[in-house]
């Protein structure tokens, strides 16, 4: 039985990285693991590329599913350390969706592009046999800015810091409480239902980022999507050939996301958890840049360290050590099946 979701790393570096088509001076970061962005220079430009699903889950309102959509395409981009600007979008809609419908979801995306800036400059749009919710359609969002500006795995140093931002588990627990409210209420509660669902506008690392790239000792940057937050610093890792060190107690976690893991049985960081940015950090600017995030509402934390790979990666709780893996499976989908029968 195949699993939904993301396909898993081996995959990735077997079949998908060695076959990417013909091969271009011009590409400073290529497709790879750990790494939600391409970059391709052009001229004295950089410009940083990525493309997701278009996802819209009617359940959600069209509000919401609207902003939602928008966030995880353009979280992607953030994270370069360049500015997000531009965005292209093919719309596959399923036949019975209603102009009314699509009208919502584009005022949406619309107000936020002009909130952030972002103008679109291309796409496609229309209804077609076998396209169906979330899955409705593609997205590709750009960024732009000067080599200075941008980030990645080639700016780690053995020293940095791990920041981890909000904690474990946003997007598992404010979207399977949206889906699956009766569920909830059963578990916990109507307060716990209503408190699980208000985590909802942190599934973003827009902010973030944008508070983020105001300092040059922010070098890496990954939001935290599916295999949450043990699968992408295992994937930074990786990508940036480096080993981290990381203190899961020092990490924060909501407590309503903790009562959700504990109810369901779940690891909170093992859970997809888009929202949550992991940051590697100059150590001189690490404290400077959670107290910019602190200040904008953000919690922010300093949880490990970078260091040399051959030490490797490791997590350390109540003074003991086990190895950092990559969890393969994402309990996020696991829910949803066990929910949705």
């Amino acid at each position: 039985m195949s699993i939904l979701g993301k396909i898993n790393p081996e995959f990735f570096e077997r079949v998908i990285y060695p076959q990417l088509g013909s091969r271009d001076k011009n590409i400073i970061q290529g497709p790879q693991s750990g790494v939600d962005y391409g970059v391709v220079k052009i001229g004295t430009k950089y410009l940083a590329l990525s493309t997701d699903p278009f996802f819209i889950v009617p359940e959600l309102g069209w509000e919401k599913a609207a902003w939602f959509a928008f966030h995880i395409i353009f979280s992607d981009v953030a994270v370069s350390g360049l500015k997000p600007k531009y965005l292209t979008i093919d719309l596959n809609l399923p036949p019975e969706m209603k102009e009314s419908q699509l009208e919502k979801i584009w005022k949406t995306i619309n107000l936020e592009a002009k909130k952030h800036k972002i103008a679109i400059i291309t796409g496609h749009t229309g209804r077609y046999q076998g396209c169906n919710y979330p899955m409705i359609g593609g997205a590709t969002a750009i960024a732009i800015g000067n080599q200075k500006e941008l980030r990645g795995p080639h700016k780690v140093k053995t020293g940095d810091r791990v920041i981890v931002t909000k904690g474990p588990a946003i997007e598992t627990t404010a979207l399977l409480s949206v889906l699956f409210p009766d569920k909830f209420i059963k578990a916990g509660g109507e307060k716990f239902q209503k408190e699980a669902s208000n985590l909802f506008y942190q599934i973003s690392v827009m902010n973030d980022c944008a508070i983020a790239r105001n300092f040059k000792g922010v070098h890496a940057m990954h939001d935290a999507t599916e295999y949450g937050i043990w699968g992408g610093l295992y994937e930074m890792a990786k990508a940036g050939n480096y080993g981290l060190a990381i203190e899961e107690e020092s990490i924060p976690i909501q407590p309503v996301v903790r009562k959700t893991a504990k109810l369901f049985d779940f690891d909170p960081f093992s859970a997809i958890s888009e929202g949550t940015l992991l940051a590697m950090v100059d150590k001189k600017e690490t404290n400077r840049v959670i107290k910019a995030l602190n200040e904008k509402g953000i919690t922010a934390r300093a949880v490990g360290r970078v260091v040399d790979k051959n030490q490797g990666l490791k997590i350390i709780k109540k003074g003991k050590q086990k190895p950092l893996k990559h969890p393969k499976t994402d309990p996020y989908w696991l829910l949803v099946k066990k929910f949705s029968k």
